[in-house]
């Protein structure tokens, strides 16, 4: 098995930063083969009593990876394409307004999503390191924090899709199996 099997692979000896970073691409590969070529349905499905879709947690995703390395690495505001879709910024939009997007909308704004962290991120590493201090917290927080925060939020929500992926078709996995490229849905 090489590295192009699983790209996602964190480095076994690597620095801080390689290291983290291996960490948060880890999860977010997890996570997208959690949601990965489900239909409308699938994506829209809930478990229980809880409203929480695989679709919802898509979009929460890509915009929190957009809010993190563009409003709190520089202050910037989030912009596009969010401003388009009528982001308000409220704790559950992204949630409840995932019901009305189609799939290949919701893998979309996740993919380009993560596209854009990565360069910004990247840029970011190459302009300071971990240790700047970024538009957070009134430049009080690190990029460090900005990336362990943003792995908190995908450990969270991978558990959660873990349960909810099963429940639609019997996915289960820690990770994706060695090849595994995303599709767009179905």
């Amino acid at each position: 098995m090489t590295e192009d099997d699983r790209p996602w692979e964190p480095p076994l000896a690597g620095t801080e930063t390689e290291h983290l970073t291996g960490a948060l691409d880890r999860l977010r590969a997890t996570f997208r083969w959690k949601t990965d070529d489900l239909d409308a349905t699938g994506l829209r499905t809930s478990l229980g009593v809880s409203t929480l879709t695989l679709g919802g947690l898509l979009k929460h995703l890509a915009a929190q990876e957009d809010y993190l390395f563009t409003v709190k690495l520089s202050g910037a505001p989030i912009g596009a394409p969010w401003d388009a879709f009528g982001w308000d910024g409220s704790d559950d939009w992204e949630f409840t307004s995932a019901a009305e997007d189609e799939p290949a909308v919701l893998y979309g704004l996740w993919d380009d999503a993560v596209e854009r962290s990565r360069a910004r991120l990247g840029a970011a590493l190459a302009d300071g390191g971990l240790d700047q201090l970024v538009h957070a917290g009134g430049g009080r927080a690190s990029l460090r924090r900005l990336v362990c925060d943003l792995i908190e939020e995908y450990g969270r929500h991978t558990g959660h899709a873990d349960l909810i992926r099963e429940a639609v078709d019997g996915r289960t996995g820690e990770d994706p199996p060695a090849g595994w490229r995303p599709s767009t849905g179905r």
